[in-house]
């Protein structure tokens, strides 16, 4: 019984097979028969027992050892957290004070006046009497073609009034002489009228040779093309010696610059401002040249189109500037800032500081404590690197420009000094 004992002691596992499980049943007999005092030889089986009771007993071990240290920490306690970073950052105060009301866009340059010079009879081209580019004035002489045809047609229409004159003064005389005889009963009533007829027909046809002298004269004066307008003349389309053709080729263009127009366009929301204000005073318009912000162009609004486009939604305005110095050129881009009032009271802050998330606008606002708040606001509109703020601050609180990337809410910060930054263009 003992040996079989041992024997299911050792068969602990129910992979052995057949043959191990007998010859571990007869090692067990011969044990017993022989008085065997000690381990007996190692079986197949006994030796798989062995190698998992081992594993067994190693992962026993490591559990305990994995409770202890667990329960040598809880006992220890917990290690406290490190301290939150103060985050440096820059601080800007809210404003409040006086703003100009500006609606921004853009426009087009274009000239005051621009005369396109065409010659008026038909002729070679003798002279160019300017340079490309030349600034000219009223009266000055552009071109001139050849006079010499309208000169012969000046001496023939001369020639013919005084053949003219000469005729209708001895038709004339013929007529009194007709009417004495007829007086006196001398002479045909038709005689006389013949005579009244001759000399009011040449009587005509000598206003008609003076206006045929006008005609040449006015057709001589052609020849000399002068300049309608103060400008500045561009390139001469026409060279010297080519035959022109009365009313066909543009000869040269002449642009007034000075004054000169901003032509720019707003949308219809802005016109009833525009208008009223309009009425009351003269409003200011900035021309801004791109890559000279610093120096903008300063005119007056001059006119407002009397129609809204209906396929844009916009109406057309014109801007007058003195261009004194000739940095305005017809179509060139430059940024309008048409100003229409002032607003008082205005809460603004920098432009750096709002920031833009999920739900809209925001800024950093710093409390009495040093921590920083993330708060929502609305941006009424944009002023030159200030923006101009209709909910969400009020006067003397502090605002972060420069460090948002690390803030978060509750975050400690504190005050760094200002970096002086670009100041942002206007549109």
């Amino acid at each position: 019984m003992s040996g079989e004992s041992r024997i299911s002691g050792i068969e602990c596992r129910n992979d052995a097979t057949d043959d191990e499980r007998q010859q571990a049943k007869k090692m067990a007999t011969n044990a017993e028969d022989n008085a065997f005092s000690g381990e007996p030889k190692a079986t197949a089986c006994s030796r798989r027992t062995g190698v998992s009771a081992l594993v067994s007993g190693l992962g026993a071990g490591l559990a305990l050892a994995l409770l202890a240290a667990g329960c040598k920490k809880e006992s220890g306690g917990a290690e406290p957290a490190p301290p939150a970073p103060v985050v440096p950052v820059t601080l800007a105060p809210v404003l409040e004070k006086t703003v100009p009301v500006e609606f921004r866009n853009f426009g087009t340059v274009q000239p005051f006046f621009s005369a396109a010079v065409k010659s008026q009879v038909t002729g070679i081209l003798q002279t160019v009497h300017f340079r490309k580019g030349q600034e000219v004035k009223k009266g000055d002489r552009l071109f001139t073609i050849d006079p010499r045809p309208y000169e012969a047609a000046l001496k023939q229409a001369e020639a013919n009034l005084a053949r003219e004159t000469a005729q209708f003064q001895n038709a004339q005389k013929e007529a009194e002489r007709q009417a004495e005889l007829l007086k006196k009963g001398f002479t045909a009533q038709d005689a006389y009228d013949q005579a009244r007829t001759t000399a009011d027909a040449l009587a005509a046809g000598m206003k008609a040779d003076a206006a045929a002298i006008d005609t040449a004269r006015l057709n001589l004066d052609y020849c000399y093309i002068s300049s309608p307008i103060d400008g500045k003349a561009g390139d001469y389309l026409v060279d010297p010696g080519n035959l022109v053709k009365a009313q066909d080729v543009t000869m040269v263009i002449i642009n007034q610059v000075r004054p000169i127009e901003v032509s720019f366009s707003l949308p219809q929301k802005d016109l009833l401002p525009v208008l009223e204000n309009m009425a009351k005073r003269t409003l200011t318009v900035l021309a801004i040249i791109p890559g000279a912000e610093a120096r903008p162009e300063q005119g007056e609004l001059t006119f407002v189109n009397n129609s809204v486009d209906a396929s844009t939604g916009t109406f057309q305005c014109l801007g007058t500037f003195a261009n004194k110095e000739g940095r305005l050129w017809p179509g060139l881009y430059v940024n309008v800032v048409l100003t229409v009032a002032e607003e008082r009271g205005a809460i603004v802050i920098p432009s750096r500081a709002v920031q833009v998330g999920q739900k809209g606008s925001y800024v950093w606002v710093v409390t009495p404590e040093m921590t920083a708040e993330a708060r929502p606001v609305t941006v009424e509109r944009a002023l030159d690197g200030d923006s101009a703020i209709s909910s969400g601050l009020k006067a003397g609180e502090q605002v972060v420009v420069d460090g948002q990337l690390r803030l978060v809410p509750g975050a400690r910060v504190r005050s760094k000094p200002a970096v002086e930054a670009p100041k942002e263009p206007r549109p």
